[in-house]
């Protein structure tokens, strides 16, 4: 008995400590928090017009709003922190009220159709770590507001309607590790702010309408890894100092106006780059000799500029997967030009290649055979390449694109070209291609884009063609071919966009079959020996 007794009153002393902590103010207090909360989710949902996947229909009073769809709460004080409603396709504005909810951290509204501008009540969140609105039509101007949220790290605003500039405020955000404003309708300048977000790693504000160089600030980002400054109206040299930045996994400066040549050891400053892309500016000079050290490299673009002299050896680039040199001034037309090929044999990862549009000579390697198993799509056109296609070629099975147009190649089309068989476009034009076009064509059953002409071709259209059921695309013209046009032509239901059988040799009578092309785009037949092709087109077409 004495011991309960003892018990009894130690449980008497905990309730009235209780009590006096929790005094009928503070639970008072604790219940209005949860009411405000409550009632600020109750005005975002009155804000959304348009549920289709019927998203907040659990948000009603017959549950706790914790467990209400998208909505985490604090176990401590059942406060929101969270709301997560990505993807749901709501459309709707942003409630203001949102505001109300203090002590959140994650607003995530990505991928939905809000519109209007953003509350500037967002900068009463004075706990908002991550804010990520993209791929709406948020309109209007990016909130100076935010910037009293001093503990966000993540702002992404990308792929919206917002406009004017980027506030300078922003750079008081000293926890900022991420910042997207890409595909907006943004001007002005890069802010020197840009310095002061000393834990920045990823700054992205593609597809806007800012313009003038890269200010001198940003070498003080020590951490940054990605740097997206693509498709904006940028101008001048790079400044030297941005390829100190070691720890660059991205560099991606496309569609501006940049100009000047690239350092030659940048990629010995720059050992973690991973991607790098200037395509569409105005670079010159030679390709950086220290490529041959990067490493690391998955994706090399630095196509659309004037870039000349020789190609350095990228039998180190293990990673590789996209290679981009085409539209420079690259090569010589001299037989050492396309030594590099032989290098790039080392490179399993590649996947795709362009080298198009260049002055590049000589004749093309058998090596060409040896590249990357993984390598879908090969663009060699618009060069100056001489000689036979190696049979080699045709080695590459996992191709599904090739391109040789407008060069100097001669001979037949090999016929390992019918190991093709994932092939969907092949272009050969503009060469001076002869012999027979083989009928181990019609093996390349996924084509949807065959063209042939302005080359030499002689003899007759093979019928095999008729197995390339997907073609949409054929262009034949401007060869020496003869004799009738097979029926098989006539088969493709999938011809819509071009038939093209003109300046050839061909003879007889333009079959009835020629009506099957109900859908066809553009149909030419002229410059030919065929008999009643106008009455034949008249009738069927």
């Amino acid at each position: 008995m004495k011991s309960f007794s003892l018990l009894h009153l130690h449980l008497l002393f905990l309730l009235t400590l209780c009590l006096m902590c929790f005094s009928p103010n503070k639970i008072v207090a604790v219940i209005l928090q949860n009411q405000t909360d409550y009632l600020a989710l109750l005005k975002f949902k009155e804000s959304i017009s348009i549920d289709p996947y019927r998203t907040l229909e659990s948000w009603n009073s017959s549950i706790h709003f914790g467990k209400w769809y998208g909505i985490t709460c604090s176990p401590m004080h059942q406060r929101v922190i969270e709301l997560n409603l990505d993807g749901s396709e709501l459309h709707g504005s942003l409630s203001p009220y949102v505001g109300n909810l203090t002590f959140l951290k994650i607003l995530y509204l990505r991928n939905n159709s809000f519109s209007g501008e953003i509350p500037q009540e967002l900068g009463k969140l004075l706990q908002l770590q991550q804010l990520r609105l993209t791929n709406n039509s948020f309109a209007g101007q990016i909130p100076t507001n935010l910037t009293y949220c001093s503990n966000l790290e993540w702002l992404s605003l990308g792929k919206n309607n917002l406009i004017g500039k980027i506030p300078i405020e922003i750079g008081s955000l000293k926890k900022l590790r991420t910042l997207e404003v890409w595909k907006n309708n943004l001007t002005g300048r890069i802010s020197s702010f840009i310095g002061n977000l000393s834990s920045l790693r990823g700054f992205s504000f593609t597809y806007n309408h800012i313009q003038g160089d890269i200010p001198q600030e940003i070498c003080h980002l020590k951490n940054l890894s990605v740097l997206l400054l693509g498709g904006n109206k940028l101008s001048g040299m790079v400044p030297s100092y941005l390829y100190n930045i070691s720890s660059l996994t991205m560099l991606s400066m496309p569609e501006n106006s940049f100009h000047g040549s690239l350092p030659l050891n940048m990629f010995n400053t720059l050992p973690n780059l991973q991607h790098f892309a200037i395509s569409g500016n105005e670079f010159s000079g030679s390709i950086a000799t220290s490529i041959i050290n990067a490493s690391n490299i998955i994706l090399f673009d630095i196509s659309r500029n004037y870039f000349e002299g020789q190609v350095p050896s990228l039998g180190r680039l293990k990673n590789l997967s996209f290679l981009n040199l085409e539209d420079n001034n690259l090569g010589d037309n001299s037989t050492k030009d396309l030594e590099f090929l032989k290098s790039l044999t080392n490179c399993s990862m590649l996947n795709a290649f362009s080298m198009a549009t260049n002055n590049f000579g000589g004749i093309l390697p058998n090596s060409i055979g040896n590249l990357s198993t993984e390598l879908k799509q090969l663009y060699l056109g618009v060069n100056m390449i001489s000689g036979q296609i190696p049979a080699e070629l045709g080695g590459l099975v996992g191709l599904t694109l090739l391109s040789m147009v407008g060069n100097k190649f001669e001979g037949n089309i090999p016929t390992t070209f019918g190991k093709f068989q994932n092939m969907q476009m092949l272009d050969l034009n503009g060469n001076k291609l002869s012999g027979d076009i083989p009928s181990s064509i019609g093996n390349l059953t996924q084509l949807y884009k065959l063209d042939l002409h302005l080359n030499m071709f002689e003899g007759n259209i093979p019928p095999s063609i008729g197995n390339c059921q997907k073609l949409q695309y054929l262009d034949l013209s401007q060869n020496k071919l003869r004799g009738t046009i097979p029926l098989e032509v006539f088969s493709h239901s999938s011809l819509t966009n071009l038939l093209d059988l003109s300046h050839n040799s061909l003879s007889g009578s333009l079959p009835r079959e020629v009506g099957m092309l109900k859908n066809i785009g553009k149909l030419n037949v002229s410059k030919n020996h065929l008999a009643s092709a106008y009455r034949r087109l008249k009738r069927g077409c």
